[in-house]
């Protein structure tokens, strides 16, 4: 019987996902519109603007080569805002789907290791955070006052405080995909035999789980991540379009989206593209998310 190696086992997932042609596009749209995200500093000193700097004089100014893609209702140039709303929209999403795995990822372990009464409740704790209607919930979380809940006024007034709070509200919703997942993954995988080895080895439960369980269970882990991304960047858009998501002055998508409300026939610009923006980005995930499931699947024939 051969053994494959993990040279091999890489090569093949790479040339599995190289034939997804949209996962590939994906991830350099994504990957290009990452590196012009985090860049906006870099752009903005290129084109001699400011962010945040309003001029009433060149409101919803046309393009030209000092405004690419002209400015908004406050005179601020709208490329700029645009690459600053994808930061943001970047960083709420990557970060609060890596929160939600980490805590998916442990639940999903404690439940399908050791199961009896800790899977129970642990699994009912999971239908009922999906049973919660989630907008609504989200809207109230998001309308908190966070000075009333007796946090730290270095927090509370903090300008990136807005950001923390999104990360964590969508988190607290967003592991129980991933906890399913885990779980499930985890009541196969300890029965098999390399388990029941290393148990008899003396192997501890936080080793088993850590050494033996946790790399085998790594691929749904990394497609339910990547395809909640997408998912969480909408969920962000849509509270800040309500006012409750990224505090002005900083950019947001969803911000910008609500701040074009009352101009969509006077400068319907100032709509599109942040809307084309939220569009294309949570379709690459989604596409990414589809070409990373099928490189990662070990069912998958070459």
């Amino acid at each position: 019987m051969s053994v494959t190696s993990p040279e091999s086992m890489s090569w093949r997932m790479g040339k599995r996902f190289m034939r997804h042609r949209m996962a590939v596009a994906s991830l350099c749209l994504i990957a290009l519109l990452a590196m012009a995200s985090f860049g906006a500093p870099v752009i903005e000193a290129a084109l001699g603007v400011d962010a945040d700097k309003t001029n009433l004089f060149n409101r919803s100014a046309t393009p030209s080569l000092d405004h690419p893609l002209g400015t908004d209702e406050l005179g601020r140039d709208l490329l700029v805002r645009l690459l600053y709303g994808g930061r943001v929209s970047l960083i709420v999403g990557l970060a609060a789907a890596a929160v939600a795995a980490v805590a998916g990822t442990f639940i999903g372990l404690l439940a399908g290791y050791y199961g009896g009464w800790l899977d129970s409740i642990l699994m009912r704790v999971t239908d009922g955070v999906i049973a919660l209607p989630l907008l609504p919930l989200l809207i109230v979380l998001a309308a908190v006052d966070l000075t009333k809940l007796g946090l730290p006024t270095v927090l509370t007034e903090s300008e990136n405080v807005s950001l923390y709070r999104i990360v964590l509200i969508i988190s607290f919703v967003g592991w129980t995909t991933v906890a399913r997942l885990v779980r499930a993954e985890t009541l196969t995988l300890k029965r098999r035999e390399f388990i029941r080895a290393a148990i008899s080895q003396g192997a501890g439960a936080g080793r088993v789980m850590r050494v033996h369980i946790l790399p085998n269970a790594i691929s749904p882990i990394i497609v339910a991540t990547t395809l909640s991304i997408g998912n969480i960047i909408l969920l962000e858009s849509v509270l800040s379009f309500l006012g409750l998501g990224i505090q002005p002055p900083a950019a947001s998508w969803g911000a910008m989206l609500t701040n074009a409300q009352e101009l969509i026939w006077a400068n319907p610009t100032l709509a599109i593209w942040p809307g084309l923006l939220i569009f294309v980005t949570v379709i690459a995930f989604n596409f990414l998310g589809d070409g990373l499931q099928d490189a990662l699947d070990p069912r998958a024939l070459d």
